[in-house]
């Protein structure tokens, strides 16, 4: 889920936590009538409301509270736990069918019932619609959904032990069928949901409101306060919104310099860091041979002139961490394949390189981006691939960030820049998603070698088996570049003193707003 689509999901975390939950529990009461509501302020923008039309991190941050999945994930926990699934599991020994029994008694906010057919119907709209922008390429194994009572059985076309985690992400939220239509996207600016919150309003691109949801019964057992998200273009403006106390948590936002400089003494303010392994990657069109980076080598010479150290230090003042690799740091399965391959910033192998495949420089590449900091990175990587008079480079800016990831899909640039934030913890969701074939990026890549590898990950339930394969295809991606990794970092959430909660928020890509209290 970028903050494209990715956007926003957990990294790895070692071990397992008890889960504290009671099955079936419905939420205690409250009278949060007139409480003040927390508001969160953002860069990271609702895209949508509509789960089979989008697939990026503002947008499932939402989904994860307006929602129910079949299954979620307990904070600390790499396996997921039931939610709208009173029981889940794999009924084949092959690891191609799976089973979830639903809660008895389910309802949407707007009182219609939640069934097993309401499941089927979210995920069969999916596959249905096929919206660019939409999860589908999360889905690409799924063969059938069947509803029967109150059991749904989905059927895959090869084993998948990643199965109940993928469901457990915004794509596998539950939408009535009765507001969500079966072959075309919702248009409404609202939506019914069964998850804790419920859409007070909603003003595309600025804000959204949510209150609590009285009639939620899934495995969140504590009842959350009224919660106000406001949306801005730049981390400038999220940290205009933070200084003039208009918001009372910063999330995924504020500029890399004003986080660097932090005062740990600071009463009033509460950095909290989380596990996450956001991922920063050049993505590069290699959709043609006649395209400037159709040919291999091309893009090879390219990943030789990036300085990834100047730009985690002049550009992001060492709130991020160069990347070497498809699967970040932190995460088990990481390798570094793109620093065992290629020097850093070395024009003289970029030359060489254009030589030996006869590529007549200077090669005229067009690079997309967005505002911001991304406008600032852009620049400086446009320094770095001039180097050596290599390469020519034309900037595209962005502002709207649907518009930005339809141009990217439309191949408009030769390179964009690209957040990913992984949809669940495993390094599964940095491989088949980006460049599986069919996968987000839409660049052209597609590689047999990398999709019998990625099968392969998918058949072990004990992940660490999946290891060697999870490095096999790295080497792979390293090899051809049809993206090269730049940069990662944990993501970090900002807080006043007199709100509790804003910690769980850094923790991975559930937003659980039910945690949110103030002193």
């Amino acid at each position: 889920m970028s903050t494209s689509m990715k956007f926003i999901r957990p990294g790895i975390v070692a071990g397992s936590f008890a889960l504290l939950f009671a099955s079936g529990c419905q939420l205690p009461s409250a009278d949060t009538a007139d409480e003040k509501p927390i508001t969160i302020g953002t860069s990271s923008v609702l895209a949508g409301l509509d789960p089979a039309g989008v697939y990026d991190a503002g947008s499932w941050a939402v989904f994860t509270n307006i929602y129910q999945n079949l299954l979620t994930f307990e904070p600390g926990s790499p396996t997921p736990t039931p939610d709208a699934a009173e029981s889940c599991e794999f009924t084949s020994a092959a690891l191609t069918t799976y089973r979830c029994e639903l809660r008895d008694g389910l309802t949407f906010s707007n009182g219609n019932p939640l069934t097993a057919k309401a499941v089927k119907h979210s995920f069969e709209r999916i596959l249905r619609i096929r919206d660019p922008l939409g999860p589908g390429p999360l889905f690409t194994n799924l063969l059938s959904v069947d509803a029967r009572g109150s059991l749904v059985t989905f059927r895959l076309a090869t084993a998948d032990a990643t199965w109940p985690s993928k469901i457990a992400t915004g794509a596998g939220a539950i939408v009535d069928p009765a507001e969500f239509p079966a072959d075309r996207l919702r248009e409404e600016k609202s939506a019914s949901g069964s998850g804790p919150y419920v859409i007070a309003s909603y003003t595309a691109g600025k804000s959204i409101t949510l209150k609590p949801n009285a009639g939620y019964d899934g495995a969140v057992t504590k009842r959350g306060v009224a919660v106000e998200v406001h949306y801005f273009e730049t981390a400038q403006n999220v940290e205009e919104a933070w200084n003039a106390r208009t918001v009372d948590i910063a999330y995924a936002g504020l500029p890399a310099a004003t986080l660097a400089g932090i005062d740990p003494s600071d009463a009033d303010v509460r950095l909290s860091t989380g596990d996450s392994a956001e991922a920063h990657y050049l993505v590069l069109n290699v959709r043609s041979p006649r395209k400037p980076l159709g040919h291999a080598e091309t893009r090879r010479a390219l990943a030789s002139l990036i300085d990834r150290g100047h730009l985690a230090s002049e550009v992001f003042e060492h709130t991020v961490t160069p990347l070497y690799s498809l699967v970040p740091q932190g995460v088990v399965g990481h390798s570094t394949a793109f620093f065992d391959r290629y020097p850093e910033a070395d024009t003289a192998h970029a030359a060489q390189r254009l030589r030996s495949a006869g590529v007549t420089t200077p090669v005229r590449i067009r690079l997309g981006h967005q505002t911001g900091i991304a406008a600032v990175e852009a620049r400086v990587l446009k320094g770095q691939l001039e180097k050596g008079g290599l390469f020519r480079v034309e900037l595209a800016e962005e502002r709207d960030f649907t518009t930005y990831q339809k141009r990217c899909l439309k191949g408009e640039f030769d390179v964009h820049l690209y957040q990913w934030i992984p949809d669940f913890p495993d390094a599964d969701t940095f491989v088949q998603p980006l460049v599986g074939t069919g996968n987000v990026l839409g660049n052209g890549y597609t590689s047999a070698e990398v999709d019998h590898a990625i099968r392969d990950t998918q058949r072990f339930t004990d992940r660490s088996k999946a290891m060697q394969r999870f490095r096999a295809v790295q080497d792979t991606i390293a090899k051809d570049a049809p993206l090269i990794p730049v940069w990662h970092r944990q993501r970090q959430v900002v807080t006043r003193a007199g709100v509790l909660g804003g910690h769980l928020l850094a923790e991975d890509a559930i937003w659980r707003l039910w945690e949110l209290r103030r002193l």
